[in-house]
């Protein structure tokens, strides 16, 4: 069973003390389909961490971290797998020359709020097997830009998904999987590959 590392995100409890999350969702998604999941809190000697994983999930979240680049630069330098959803996408993206915007109209609780069309020729094509999907949406910005490889685009023309294509996998969804797995067949595919790239390492 490949282990996958979920980079933490900050957070608060109740009692206003601050804490290192996992959202339930994404470790759902990662046992179901064949993972074994761990948490990587980032600010503790990560690079050891992560070399001790098969697979790296970068998660969504509400701000950047001082250290996200580094990260992606380090995952990206060792050719580990790596998923990136949501805002883990976005820093994807960043780190390589990438900038955000802000939109209003991409932030709702639907469970498929538009169309992403995927290009043909990329992993994540072969991985789905479809040229466009319906995908929900809870975000405030989008990639600008970047020189990663822009394989998903919106039905509104933003980017939705990137990959690097010199590597085994190295893609980001600005879409969140995890939460479409019990009822869209074709995300389940996108964790299932992922976990089974990891395993053949």
């Amino acid at each position: 069973m490949p282990i996958i590392g979920i980079i933490t995100r900050k957070s608060k409890s109740d009692e206003g003390h601050y804490i290192d999350i996992i959202y339930d969702a994404i470790e759902k998604a990662v046992l179901v389909n064949g993972g074994f999941s761990i948490g990587i809190v980032p600010r503790y000697n990560y690079k050891s961490l992560i070399d001790m994983c098969d697979g790296i999930i970068l998660q969504g979240g509400d701000e950047k971290e001082e250290y996200d680049i580094d990260i992606i630069n380090y995952l990206y330098k060792i050719d580990k797998p790596v998923l990136g959803i949501c805002l883990g996408m976005q820093i994807m993206g960043m780190a390589f020359n990438g900038t955000l915007e802000n939109i209003s109209n991409h932030k709702n609780k639907l469970s498929y709020s538009h169309s992403v069309k995927i290009d043909k020729k990329s992993h994540l094509f072969k991985i789905l097997k479809k040229e466009k999907i319906n995908v929900n949406s809870r975000h405030n910005s989008v990639l600008k830009n970047t020189n990663l490889s822009i394989v998903g685009i919106s039905n509104d023309n933003k980017i939705e998904a990137i990959e690097a294509k010199d590597k085994k996998f190295f893609i980001g969804v600005q879409w969140h999987p995890e939460n479409m797995i019990d009822y869209d067949f074709e995300q389940s595919k996108l964790f299932k590959y992922f976990i089974n790239i990891c395993s053949s390492r």
